[in-house]
């Protein structure tokens, strides 16, 4: 399924367009094939990439246009995938 919207950053209260697709799952509940999807802009890459890794949870980083050209295999790139979004710390 193509993305038909340009993706915001997933980091709590940004509204900057994302450039990145963080790829993750948690191996507790998702099979090892499975991969949900954090966009996030320049900014908030380290941060949100920092999130996921410290939990063993970040499986690759892409960039929103690589995500949107390749097929897709698990499910489609959306903003909300997750209702745990990690606080960046801004006020």
């Amino acid at each position: 399924m193509p993305l038909t919207t340009d993706p915001v950053c997933s980091a709590r209260g940004c509204r900057d367009a994302a450039v990145w697709a963080l790829r993750w799952n948690n191996p507790r509940l998702h099979t090892p094939e499975r991969r949900k999807t954090w966009v996030a802009c320049d900014e908030h890459r380290v941060s949100l990439t920092e999130f996921l890794t410290v939990r063993g949870f970040l499986r690759e980083t892409v960039t929103t246009a690589q995500l949107r050209c390749a097929p897709s295999t698990t499910e489609p790139l959306t903003t909300e995938q997750t209702t745990e979004q990690p606080s960046t710390g801004r006020p």
